[in-house]
């Protein structure tokens, strides 16, 4: 039985329609992250799913009940903010145990509740300290332990670590990770930061526009996008699109030419059924960052190839991002600023120099014209 499930769920703001059609499904014991651009929905959703949003349309399940019209106390969730939002006056044990207080529960109880929590979350040490004594990370884990100490069925999750510094968040990450693991529970976390979603999730939803884009583990969004939005918003850097034309259409081939003036043979056992690909169709072709050679440096690199310029350096340590030009591309057959090549090593690069780049059509990813995905790599990624 799921944990939680949403059947067509819509949620309207007068006129805006701001969740549309929602049906999903989270299974017991599961770490669903739910992703996507400033305004997609996300946290709308999740209100919704709290109570603290009424539903216009549709049900919404907690283990087989259905709480779609039942108070946000009721409905067996536990809720942890972006804001801590905790009591500056009470000490960490009094934060933490405030929901059962309320409830009258016996003292002892109580106690027990919180010394379970804080063990778990290490804050044992902390429980006699008002907040402001505590760190940004401190403070988030005793949010994180008000949760802890209802033994709820779900965990709601809203951007919580989005006020952190980014080492604090990379701890954190980790943190919850390990929570997980530990309690077992099932937990629906938001995020507008696509590396959290990678990093954390079992299965991630990705939300545009009040719609959900596309469900499923986060390879498998990664390797197999169902459209150009999915493809363009999960990767870091972002996946390279180059405007393509259909060349030819064989019994067994696919040829496409893309930017320059490429051309390349794509077998037609890799393509989607029931494309309906002709000669003169356009396409996006979609490369990742990583997926680019430096041929210079790889001579034994197979593939289409071409030059360009480097426009910008990041050094990331070990790791090097170049913002390339291409020599022989019109700025309309590039579809971004600059072509993006992610290194595993550092780079002797600088901007003005010259390099040839070559890529495996196999480990790209084809759109037809409407943005939806027609063919995934086919090979493994180097």
């Amino acid at each position: 039985m799921p944990s939680v499930e949403i059947r067509n769920l819509n949620k309207h703001y007068g006129p805006f329609h701001a969740l549309k059609d929602i049906n999903l499904s989270l299974n017991e014991g599961e770490f669903v992250v739910m992703v996507g651009p400033s305004g997609c929905g996300k946290s709308t959703l999740l209100r919704t799913i709290a109570g603290l949003e009424d539903a216009t349309t549709g049900q919404i399940f907690v283990n087989g009940r259905e709480v779609t019209q039942v108070a946000p106390r009721d409905r067996g969730l536990a809720m942890v903010f972006q804001n801590y939002a905790l009591y500056p006056h009470l000490t960490v044990a009094e934060n933490m145990g405030f929901a059962l207080r309320l409830a009258r529960r016996p003292k002892p109880e109580i106690n027990a509740a919180v010394g379970r929590a804080a063990e778990i979350l290490q804050l044992t040490e902390l429980l006699d300290k008002k907040p402001r004594h505590l760190s940004g990370g401190q403070r988030q884990r005793v949010a994180i332990g008000r949760a802890i100490v209802r033994e709820p069925d779900v965990f709601l999750f809203d951007e919580p670590l989005s006020n952190l510094d980014a080492a604090l968040r990379a701890q954190m990450r980790v943190e919850l990770s390990a929570l997980h693991q530990s309690l077992g529970a099932s937990m629906i976390y938001v995020t507008h930061d696509q590396v959290e979603a990678m990093t954390m999730a079992s299965r991630i939803v990705l939300l545009r526009g009040g719609i959900i884009e596309q469900v499923g583990e986060p390879l498998e969004l990664y390797n197999r996008p169902a459209n150009r939005f999915v493809a363009g918003f999960l990767g870091a850097p972002k996946m390279n699109f180059f405007a393509g034309t259909i060349s030819a259409v064989s019994e067994t081939m696919t040829t496409i030419t893309v930017a320059g003036g490429i051309s390349f043979d794509l077998p037609n056992s890799g393509f989607a059924a029931d494309t309906g690909l002709k000669a003169a169709d356009t396409v996006s072709f979609g490369i990742r960052p990583e997926d680019f050679l430096i041929a210079d440096e790889e001579p034994n690199s197979a593939g289409p190839a071409f030059d360009v310029n480097i426009a910008l350096e990041e050094r990331l340590g070990r790791e090097t991002v170049l913002y390339a030009d291409g020599k022989q591309l019109r700025p309309d057959e590039i579809e971004q600023p600059h072509i993006t090549i992610h290194r595993n090593v550092q780079s002797g690069f600088r901007p003005g120099d010259s390099a040839r780049v070559a890529f495996n059509p196999n480990v790209a990813t084809v759109f037809a014209a409407d943005g939806r995905a027609i063919r995934w790599p086919s090979v493994a990624r180097h």
